[in-house]
C-alpha cells in the first residue's frame, strides 16, 4: 500500500518519519488557517497557543507537499502520525485527492480541523500574532512554529501573505 500524506503546516519542516518522495500538491476544498487552539505541542490548557489546520471551505485550497512514506514503513508511519496529530481529537484524519505538480492525482492523508471541536476557533490576525507571540508548548514556543512553516513555505514557492503578517507582527511583539 502507497501512503501518502499532505503536509501544510509543520510536516513540511518536521515529518518525522522516513520520505521516499515529495511532490508539491493542491488539496481542493481547504483553506490553511491558524484556526485551532493548540494545547499541547504549542501551548498548554491554561494558555493555549494557535496551530494552523485546514478548514473546510468551498472554493478554497490549500498548496503544500505531499509526502510519500517510504515503502515498509507505512503502517508505523501512520501510528506516529496519529500519535500525533490526534493527540486531542481536535483533527479528523481523513484521505483526500491531492493534485501534484507533476500531474499525478493522490489520495492523501489529511489532519483536517473538526469544526465542532471545543479548540476550533476563528479569530482576527491580530488577535492570532498576541497569542501566538506568547504561547508556548510541549513543542516548544509558538513563534518557532509559525516562522518554521513560513519560511518552509517560502522555500517551496508557496509564500502565503497572512503567515509573513503574521510573522512580521509577532516579531515586532516580541522585541518589547
Amino acid at each position: 500500500m502507497t501512503l501518502w500524506v499532505f503536509g501544510y503546516a509543520s510536516l513540511l519542516w518536521n515529518p518525522g518519519f522516513e520520505v521516499a518522495e515529495q511532490v508539491q500538491g493542491r488539496l481542493h476544498g481547504y483553506a490553511r488557517s491558524f484556526c485551532m487552539y493548540s494545547i499541547h505541542h504549542r501551548g498548554t490548557e491554561e494558555k493555549p497557543g494557535l496551530v494552523l489546520a485546514l478548514d473546510e471551505q468551498e472554493g478554497a485550497h490549500c498548496d503544500g507537499m505531499c509526502l510519500r512514506a517510504a515503502p515498509g514503513t507505512e503502517e508505523a508511519t501512520l501510528d506516529y502520525l496519529r500519535d500525533r496529530e490526534l493527540v486531542s481529537s481536535a483533527y479528523l484524519e481523513k484521505r483526500l485527492p491531492v493534485a501534484l505538480s507533476d500531474g499525478r492525482q493522490v489520495e492523501a492523508v489529511s489532519y483536517v480541523i473538526d469544526p465542532h471541536h471545543v479548540q476550533y476557533c476563528h479569530l482576527p490576525l491580530e488577535e492570532q500574532a498576541r497569542i501566538i507571540s506568547g504561547a508556548t508548548g510541549g513543542r516548544g514556543p509558538n513563534t518557532e512554529y509559525l516562522y518554521n512553516t513560513a519560511q518552509h513555505l517560502d522555500e517551496i514557492g508557496v509564500p502565503d501573505p497572512d503567515l509573513h503578517w503574521l510573522t512580521e507582527q509577532v516579531k515586532s511583539l516580541t522585541a518589547r
